[in-house]
């Protein structure tokens, strides 16, 4: 099964590992980076490491199969599409948000495409806003 989950994965720590972890039970993992400039727009503050730092960590870590870049920003139907997944992974924490919405698709277009949302569980003891504050 191949798995598709996406985010900025700056300041990579144990939170990000164990989210790639239970990914990688599912099957291959396929993580997509938002560029520096999407994050800077969406956070309102740049990336503590750049795109080419984030692709190196994440590249690195042993559940991860390949990485892309989330290059359509807002629209990550584009990156979605090129990976062509069995399954979107994403954070629990996104149970109660409308992450169809965030991600520009639908349930519709999700269905069309044999894609299936599975929740992980969210690692609520560390952050990269923690890390951020720890270093502050």
């Amino acid at each position: 099964m191949k798995v598709y989950t996406g985010g900025t994965f700056d300041l990579f720590h144990y939170g990000h590992v164990e989210f790639l972890k239970n990914c990688a039970a599912l099957g291959y993992v396929v993580v997509s980076l938002n560029t520096d400039e999407f994050v800077t727009q969406y956070k309102s503050s740049p990336t503590v490491m750049s795109l080419p730092e984030r692709m190196c960590v994440v590249e690195s870590c042993r559940y991860v199969s390949s990485v892309v870049v989330n290059s359509g920003g807002k629209d990550s139907k584009p990156a979605i599409e090129s990976v062509n997944p069995d399954v979107i992974a994403i954070g629990d924490d996104w149970k109660e948000k409308d992450y169809h919405a965030q991600m520009g698709f639908n349930q519709r277009w999700l269905d069309q495409r044999g894609i299936s949302i599975q929740y992980i569980p969210y690692t609520k003891t560390i952050s990269t806003t923690q890390i951020k504050e720890r270093l502050r």
